[in-house]
């Protein structure tokens, strides 16, 4: 295990918060992490997809990993993934979230950025939001230094995933770069996974949640605890888009979006409202529900079927709003 110290106390630290076993937040402010991953998901063997670690950004030692077919040719359009983890646990190293950039490098015909960010406690929001920027940055002005990029990327038809928090974070991005902030890169969409969206007030699918569910309404309050600043409530705009102090979306320039939410999901009604709610506003946007699934179907499972039919969702989502030009 790993520690590092947020603040000091002369009592005898105990642990205050703690996160799946993987992360515990002790009383005198140390944040004890342990080194291993606790999703482990099987890779098969000389699976067709080359990977390789780029350092994006050397001020906070950040890292992105590209994924490429090993029979790419042509050029290929860019997915920009960022993983879940209620912005206080995971990596791009993680077992379950390379298995699931490596499908979708693969079942897709794209080349895969899975990036980094700072977790919290010790780094609350918004500095994963801050690091994604740095990584959309990285894309538009770096590529060009990478072969794997310079050769087989089509910076014409780039789409940004992110799954749980990381879909959190693709709606920041969403909102922040529009449809032209990362000029001459073209975002053409963007796909929201079970995206972390709370509020105050409790939704249905809050409510009806299972002690036992992969994710319980005790710990999506615990990561907000820990990732929020301090003292802010869970209307705060960081988790919630359609908070009282949260931007207005309606003025918003927005690429067109898929949002995925799973039947079984409590944050299953967040991600409904918040695409019906874009649509109202006359945003281009598209709900898919996975039926009889929890949150974290995919990352937890990338095999799967219900993760095939997420896939190919997507497939058709950016078959629809990539780049035409060389069709």
């Amino acid at each position: 295990m790993s520690s590092s110290s947020i603040s000091s106390s002369p009592s005898a630290p105990y642990v205050v918060e703690d996160c799946r076993g993987h992360l515990q937040l002790l009383s005198d402010g140390t944040v004890v992490r342990s080194p291993h991953p606790i999703f482990p998901v099987d890779i098969p063997d000389d699976f067709p997809v080359d990977w390789k670690d780029i350092l994006f950004d050397p001020n906070h030692g950040l890292h992105l990993r590209l994924y490429m077919s090993r029979a790419a040719i042509n050029k290929l359009p860019v997915l920009v993934y960022f993983h879940g983890g209620g912005f206080c646990i995971g990596s791009r190293t993680w077992p379950n979230f390379h298995a699931s950039c490596l499908r979708l490098a693969s079942d897709l015909h794209v080349i895969v950025a899975s990036i980094d960010y700072r977790l919290a406690p010790e780094h609350r929001l918004p500095a994963a939001f801050d690091d994604a920027t740095a990584a959309l940055l990285w894309l538009r002005d770096q590529s060009q230094s990478d072969a794997w990029l310079s050769e087989h990327a089509d910076l014409s038809s780039v789409f940004v995933i992110g799954e749980s928090a990381g879909g959190t974070i693709a709606h920041q991005m969403a909102v922040q770069f529009g449809l032209t902030g990362l000029n001459p890169v073209r975002l053409c969409g963007f796909i929201l996974v079970m995206p972390g969206f709370v509020a105050e007030e409790r939704t249905k699918s809050e409510l009806d949640c299972l002690d036992g569910a992969f994710l319980s309404l005790e710990q999506l309050d615990r990561y907000c605890r820990l990732s929020l600043p301090p003292d802010a409530t869970r209307d705060h705009p960081f988790w919630n888009p359609f908070g009282p102090e949260s931007p207005n979306l309606e003025a918003a320039e927005l690429a067109p979006l898929l949002v995925v939410v799973a039947e079984r999901d409590l944050l299953r009604d967040r991600g409904v409202e918040y695409a019906t709610r874009l649509k109202e506003m006359g945003k281009e946007v598209e709900l898919l529900e996975i039926k009889g699934q929890e949150h974290g179907f995919f990352a937890i499972n990338p095999w799967s079927k219900p993760a095939g039919e997420m896939i190919r969702f997507i497939k058709l989502f950016m078959d629809a709003f990539g780049n035409k030009s060389e069709e």
